[in-house]
């Protein structure tokens, strides 16, 4: 993988554990999420929020992103097959390693964003998923970023480090 690569496909869900939907395109907003989101701040009906209304937004919510090699070789590996959007993540992504944007600024399609953490699997997932994804995903399920700038994100959209 290279220091750039590109959004392969783009998911939402308006709610908690609900399907994930496909998206051709999605309008990402500065400390605010993915429009449409369970996280967009407007909205805030993730599994994880776990802060009050008039507390300040955590970081690391606005947008998940994986890589496709990842959900590939889980596949090959562990014989774990996620369904589309399955994994919980927002952006799938194609020959960028994420884990190097930790604390790194970056441009998807029109928005800025910085990797903030990252996304490992969690429990949640697992149970909503298949027994031995949180142990298959382990260091490779992804990355939390911040929107600092707004933009348009559609597949085929270049990722790129700015620093």
């Amino acid at each position: 993988m290279t220091g750039s690569g590109t959004v392969e496909r783009i998911f939402t869900a308006p709610e908690a554990e609900v399907e994930m939907e496909e998206q051709t395109n999605v309008e990402a907003i500065a400390k605010k999420g993915l429009r449409g989101d369970r996280y967009f701040s407007e909205i805030e009906t993730g599994t994880f929020v776990d802060w009050e209304p008039d507390e300040a937004r955590h970081d690391g919510y606005d947008l998940t992103l994986i890589e496709q090699e990842a959900v590939t070789a889980i596949e090959r590996e562990a014989g774990i097959e996620l369904a589309p959007g399955e994994h919980r993540r927002n952006i799938e992504t194609r020959d960028v390693a994420l884990n190097h944007l930790v604390g790194q600024r970056f441009r998807i399609g029109e928005a800025i964003c910085r990797g903030d953490r990252l996304c490992e699997p969690c429990n949640h997932l697992q149970r909503i998923t298949h027994d031995g994804v949180l142990q298959a995903l382990t260091h490779r399920g992804g990355l939390r970023a911040d929107i600092l700038d707004n933009g348009i994100i559609r597949p085929g959209d270049i990722i790129e480090p700015l620093e």
